[in-house]
C-alpha cells in the first residue's frame, strides 16, 4: 500500500499524473500519516460498518477506512485524481468509487442501495469551502450512525457550542438537533499540502436515538431558529417579528409570554427545547386560523 502522506511518495505521483492542487476545489492533502490513521479509529469503523466518504482525493483517508470497513463508498467530483486512486486504492476490493457531486445524490438512496446489513457511517476531509452545505446534507438525510468530518477549527466549534456563548448560533441548533456532536482533535496548518492559513479539527456527529422535544413542524422549528439568531444582538421578539410577519410585534410577544419567557430574552441563550416550545405555540396559532 503506497504511503501517499509520504511527500516523497506524494508529489512524485502528482507529476507522473499531471495533477495540481484547485484552489476552487479547496484542496490540501494530507501529509501526515497518523492523521487519517485517528480519523477512522476514532470514528468507530469496523468491519459492521459501511462507510461513505466525500472527497477521497488521493486517498489517504480511503485506505484507512478500506482497512476496517465493510464497504467504503467513496464519492469524488475532481475526475483528474481517478488515475491517482487507482494506484493508491485499487487494490482495496471493498471499495467503490462514485465520481461526481455529493450534493447531486438522493444520500438516503445510495446509502441503502450501497450499504445493505452494514451500519451507515460518514466521513470526510471537507473543504472549507462547501463545508456547510455537505454536512447539512449528510445531516438532513437522517441515515448515518455518525458522521465524522474534519473541518476548520473555528466551524467545529460553532457545532459543539453551548447556548449563551460566543460560537453558539443557528448552524450549531441545526447540527445538535440531528446529532450529540463532539470534538475528537486538532490538526495543525503543516500537517497538509499546501498548507492551509488555519487549523483544522476532526469533530464526530452522533445521530440521537430520540429527539425528545416534540416539534410539531420541524420547517417552522429552523425558521424561529434562524429568525433568532437573524438580530443576534436583539430581543428575540424583534427577530420574530421579522421572522413571523403574520403575528406582528404584539403576537411575537405574547408567543413569548405564553412560552414563559422574560420580554427582553435573547434567542441565543435559548438550547433547542426552548425553540421547540416557541415553534409549536406558533404552529398551533398558525392551525387555528
Amino acid at each position: 500500500m503506497l504511503n501517499v502522506c509520504d511527500i516523497q511518495v506524494m508529489k512524485p505521483l502528482l507529476a507522473q499524473h499531471g495533477f495540481h492542487f484547485s484552489k476552487a476545489k479547496g484542496q490540501n492533502f494530507l501529509i501526515a500519516p497518523w492523521v487519517p490513521a485517528s480519523i477512522a479509529q476514532e470514528a468507530g469503523v469496523d468491519e459492521t460498518a459501511g462507510v461513505l466518504e466525500i472527497g477521497p482525493g488521493i486517498g489517504p483517508l480511503t485506505q484507512q477506512l478500506c482497512l476496517r470497513a465493510g464497504k467504503v463508498c467513496a464519492v469524488e467530483v475532481d475526475t483528474r485524481l481517478e488515475p491517482i486512486l487507482k494506484q493508491t486504492a485499487g487494490d482495496f476490493s471493498n471499495l467503490e468509487i462514485l465520481w461526481g457531486d455529493i450534493l447531486k445524490q438522493d444520500i438516503p438512496a445510495l446509502v441503502a442501495e450501497k450499504f445493505p446489513g452494514l451500519r451507515p457511517m460518514a466521513c470526510a476531509n471537507l473543504p472549507y469551502y462547501i463545508t456547510t452545505p455537505i454536512l447539512s446534507a449528510l445531516l438532513e438525510a437522517d441515515c448515518f450512525d455518525t458522521v465524522t468530518v474534519m473541518v476548520q477549527k473555528e466551524v467545529a466549534q460553532r457545532i459543539a457550542a453551548a447556548p449563551g456563548t460566543a460560537d453558539y448560533g443557528a448552524f450549531s441548533v441545526f447540527c445538535q438537533y440531528y446529532t450529540e456532536p463532539e470534538l475528537l482533535f486538532d490538526v495543525p496548518p503543516n500537517c497538509f499540502l499546501p498548507q492551509p492559513k488555519v487549523t483544522s479539527a476532526v469533530i464526530t456527529l452522533r445521530r440521537r436515538a430520540a429527539r425528545p422535544w416534540n416539534v410539531t413542524d420541524e420547517a417552522a422549528f429552523f425558521h424561529v431558529v434562524r429568525s433568532s439568531f437573524a438580530m443576534r444582538r436583539k430581543k428575540l421578539s424583534n427577530g420574530l417579528t421579522a421572522g413571523f410577519p403574520e403575528l406582528g410585534k404584539a403576537g411575537a410577544e405574547d408567543v413569548l409570554k405564553v412560552c414563559g419567557f422574560p420580554e427582553n430574552v435573547r434567542g441565543e441563550t435559548l438550547g433547542i427545547p426552548e425553540f421547540a416550545r416557541i415553534a409549536n405555540e406558533i404552529t398551533s396559532r398558525r392551525a387555528a386560523k
